[in-house]
């Protein structure tokens, strides 16, 4: 069994993370030496990963649906053979839901985004808590937005789900203190990438405005008047996951320039 949980080198747990933010996340904290066990319900993502040259030396990944409590057990069963506790959890997985007034969407969208923001965090939390707690203590980090801070118009899902988040890492702080597990949040502003260029396409519609006019809107709400970059939540996470941040839990991390306004 791989157990690595020295000072430096640690077992890390992500969630959507053959891609994007998650994938960011997965190759930063492996230049630093630790083991990252992945998962993501995209198999053609999976197959970039399995193909990677530290495939089987620190990464390990599996097909995981994480709205799906059955997935992730089943998940969780297979990572146990491979390792007996871990050091840290990244709750990464998330949707931008619909965008329009609440009245024309559909109930399927609404429970859609909260299964997956928030309903996946549980089930992950759920499984991981009994492996932090052997290792004597550890590192859970949500990834909620500043959504989860300000109201959103036309965005009522995402930001009601993000806001729970930021409800549980409150509460699972109190909770798990006892048993040295830490647990925050990080909150990412509008984070350059594919996935910020749908949300603005899908408001330029609703509002009927150019998606520049909407992207030149978003970066004016934020005080440095700028997206931010995928390495920049990456290196939060790192910080929150080391020895250095041992004293903080429960905390709201923002990693977005500033926030002033969402409309």
């Amino acid at each position: 069994m791989s157990e690595g949980n020295s000072a430096n080198k640690k077992n890390i747990i992500i969630s959507a993370s053959a891609d994007g933010l998650g994938w960011c996340m997965a190759t930063f904290l492996i230049e630093q030496g630790h083991t990252v066990y992945l998962s993501d319900i995209n198999q053609q993502k999976i197959d970039e990963v399995q193909r990677h040259p530290l495939f089987n030396k620190k990464i390990f990944i599996e097909n995981v649906d994480a709205g799906n409590p059955d997935s992730v057990r089943a998940y969780f069963e297979t990572l146990s053979k491979k390792v007996s506790s871990i050091d840290a959890l990244i709750n990464n997985v998330g949707i931008a839901g619909p965008t329009g007034p609440m009245e024309d969407l559909t109930i399927e969208d609404w429970k859609q985004t909260i299964d997956i923001n928030l309903n996946s965090h549980f089930y992950f939390t759920k499984f991981a808590i009994p492996l932090l707690k052997k290792n004597k203590g550890g590192s859970i980090i949500n990834l909620s937005s500043t959504a989860g801070l300000f109201g959103f118009p036309l965005r009522t899902p995402y930001a009601a789900s993000k806001w729970a988040i930021i409800g549980v890492t409150k509460s699972l702080a109190m909770e798990l203190g006892e048993f040295n597990i830490r647990v925050n949040a990080i909150c990412p502003g509008s984070v350059s990438g594919d996935r910020i260029n749908r949300v603005i396409e899908a408001k330029a519609k609703s509002i009927d405005a150019s998606a520049k006019e909407v992207k030149d809107d978003f970066e004016a709400m934020v005080s440095l008047k700028t997206f931010i970059d995928k390495e920049d939540i990456a290196n939060m996470a790192s910080f929150l996951i080391s020895n250095k941040a041992s004293k903080i839990s429960g905390q709201i991390m923002t990693v977005d320039g500033n926030t002033e306004r969402m409309d």
